[in-house]
């Protein structure tokens, strides 16, 4: 059996960032363990820009933002084993894994939970209709596009209007595809802002919202699709079904966080992100088991993701070298417009300037305030313009605040009116 001090189980913009910040505090001993055949995880075929504005002050590709990673890892003499699958952690951090050398096993003090997040397929939906070709998810669509070299189809409709979606309505149209439109069940995108600009006003692509598609037509390839209106309880508004016709249909209908190897451990989950719940050293319920990036919750920039793995790599280096605790103190959670909180528990003793909350709204709000109380005083009242869920947001809760305080028990956020 291998034994590691660190062992990261993921390859992507997570566990690399996770990787270079445990060496650069301290740790030598590091194993990566990723199951694609290179490093970079997603990024490789997100080859829009838009990534790295907040890390490196430039605009960048994913693949460019991925690079500098991988390069920096290889420029640190961190090990990795590709084609290398998870399938198993127990209690005593003892990972199995599959690899084209067969069945390994490493036994591990810090493990960092970095796998990322899937899409939700057709299945989890429940539309009625044939079971036709032509439906795929938006990241498959993606992969087949910008790395396979394959064009899904010509004639498109898109159901959900997270990121993917609007990024895939802007590719699809480049290629050459025409798309019909993009149809949303909520009242409100689930994407950014610049995303439905960039990639749906640009090119005059109508969102749909408070839509949805209640039928599949076609015969062996995929013929068309039935668009309805919604309600304010989600239920079909009659008379207002349109067919459409179309050849391909992409599904962003949302996405969750990859841990199966997580539960199999005991990790506890968040109901809400499907997510781990982790104090703020980004450490699960399993003591030097940390989370980090989108299998901790699913965020909307890379750059979020490089520096909370950061912070997990550097916990985790702490973790190893007997520098913090893991009692959890203080519990913080979102309530009245905040959907949840990452991390659900302060220590403010591994507090060492400060700690970022970040979360998401559940409804769009226009001028009004994030608060934020320590038991029942509010300390935090920030004026917001507009809230969205499809924008993350955060709050800095600084080591000075959280020490004035010592007998603090519960922290909450939420949204005001005043």
């Amino acid at each position: 059996m291998r034994k590691h001090d660190v062992v990261i189980i993921g390859g992507g913009p997570a566990g690399l960032a996770a990787a270079i910040s445990a060496r650069e505090n301290g740790i030598d001993d590091i194993k990566i363990l990723e199951r694609d055949n290179k490093l970079g995880g997603i990024l490789n075929q997100c080859i829009h820009n838009g990534f790295g504005l907040h890390t490196f002050k430039e605009e960048l590709t994913g693949p460019e933002y991925a690079d500098r990673f991988v390069e920096k890892v290889k420029e640190l003499q961190i090990p990795f084993e590709l084609n290398t699958m998870v399938i198993d952690i127990n209690k005593d951090k003892v990972i199995t894994a599959i690899s084209k050398n067969g069945v390994l096993e490493i036994e591990a003090k810090s493990i960092i939970l970095a796998m990322g997040c899937r899409e939700r397929p057709r299945g989890a939906l429940n539309i009625p209709g044939n079971r036709c070709s032509g439906v795929f998810t938006a990241g498959t669509a993606q992969r087949f596009v910008n790395i396979e070299g394959y064009m899904p189809g010509k004639e498109v409709v898109i159901l959900g209007s997270g990121d993917i979606g609007l990024i895939m309505a802007r590719r699809m149209t480049l290629e050459g595809a025409k798309v019909k439109m993009v149809v949303e069940l909520m009242p409100y995108s689930g994407g950014l802002k610049r995303n439905i600009v960039q990639c749906l006003d640009d090119f005059n692509i109508p969102l749909k919202l408070s839509h949805t598609i209640i039928d599949i037509k076609g015969e062996g390839r995929l013929e068309g699709v039935t668009v309805a209106q919604v309600d304010e309880n989600r239920n079909i508004v009659e008379g207002t079904e349109e067919y459409v016709s179309c050849d391909t249909l992409l599904l962003s209908v949302g996405l969750i966080p990859e841990n199966d190897v997580s539960k199999g451990i005991g990790v506890e989950m968040s109901n809400v992100t499907s997510g781990p719940i982790v104090n703020e050293s980004l450490e699960t319920n399993i003591e030097g088991v940390f989370a980090c990036g989108n299998v901790l919750h699913v965020h909307d920039l890379v750059d979020y993701v490089t520096q909370e793995s950061y912070n997990a790599g550097k916990c985790a280096a702490q973790y190893i070298n007997g520098k913090n605790k893991s009692e959890n103190s203080i519990k913080i959670k979102g309530i009245e417009g905040v959907r949840y909180t990452v991390p659900s528990y302060i220590n403010d003793d591994n507090v060492e300037k400060e700690v970022m909350v970040r979360f998401r709204v559940g409804s769009v709000f226009k001028n009004e305030f994030i608060s934020v109380y320590f038991d029942n005083e509010r300390v935090m009242h920030i004026k917001k313009r507009i809230l969205t869920p499809g924008e993350m947001e955060s709050v800095k809760l600084s080591k000075t605040l959280l020490t004035k305080y010592p007998n603090c028990e519960n922290i909450t956020i939420k949204v005001e009116k005043e």
